[in-house]
């Protein structure tokens, strides 16, 4: 199997791509830079492909200009993956740290899991994990009872999956990090690894592209505006639980 990997990095961002570049040189790893789409730089008027309603009543609370170009660059590097003759590849965002093995490991999970068709190969958390299988090199792949988990930062996706996440996730309705996780709606058989396989810089991850903390509390609603909003996520966990089991 040949697996690709794809950098995510914003043309302003030169140093997170020399720092990256600098932590494979060492391995000789070979990146696929995409270049990343800054949602700060398209008017809301000129966007597309979003139902926002769905967004504000799904999310609580107003999109932030990141988490639009954030999608769209996703969205991009899956393009231009099923655009080569990768079996598989491995989507990475510029403020990731890759251990040397990153491929070596992927392809023995998906011999594990050969079901899968989406890893995820990096969380901020894993809780009540079910483990479906444990590969060769001891990475144990399952599925979380309890998310969202955060994070799209690094993923393994094979073709099959990246033709239905072009197809059922083009209208964003959720940030790009739930979208991948929803299996039961994108219908891409999602799994995650119970233990980071790549972590987050620590001196890059901290200059988000995003939006900071501040940054979602600004835009988040208040009392009343977020009822609709709990009741979805209610029924979201629920969906979650039974895709998980």
């Amino acid at each position: 199997m040949k697996i690709g990997a794809y950098v995510i990095n914003l043309d302003r961002s030169i140093e997170r791509w020399r720092s990256l570049i600098a932590q494979t040189a060492q391995f000789g790893m070979q990146f696929v830079r995409v270049v990343g789409i800054d949602g700060a730089a398209i008017p809301a008027q000129q966007r597309t492909d979003i139902d926002e309603r769905a967004f504000l009543r799904q999310n609580g609370r107003l999109m932030l200009d990141g988490e639009y170009g954030c999608y769209r660059s996703h969205l991009k590097a899956l393009s231009t993956f099923l655009e080569s003759d990768d079996d598989a590849a491995i989507i990475i965002e510029d403020d990731v740290e890759v251990p040397p093995e990153l491929i070596e490991r992927a392809e023995a999970i998906l011999a594990a899991v050969p079901e899968a068709e989406l890893v995820k190969l990096l969380n901020h958390r894993s809780r009540w994990f079910r483990l479906r299988a444990t590969s060769r090199l001891g990475d144990r792949i399952g599925r979380c009872l309890h998310g969202p988990q955060g994070s799209a930062a690094c993923y393994l996706v094979t073709r099959t999956g990246a033709e239905k996440l072009l197809r059922n996730i083009r209208v964003m309705s959720y940030p790009l990090d739930i979208a991948l996780e929803r299996g039961w709606q994108n219908g891409v058989n999602v799994f995650t690894v119970k233990d980071n396989i790549a972590r987050l810089s620590p001196t890059t991850s901290k200059m988000t592209e995003i939006g900071t903390r501040a940054d979602y509390r600004k835009r988040k609603f208040r009392g009343p505006r977020r009822a609709i909003t709990h009741l979805m996520r209610a029924l979201e966990y629920t969906r979650r639980i039974r895709y998980a089991l």
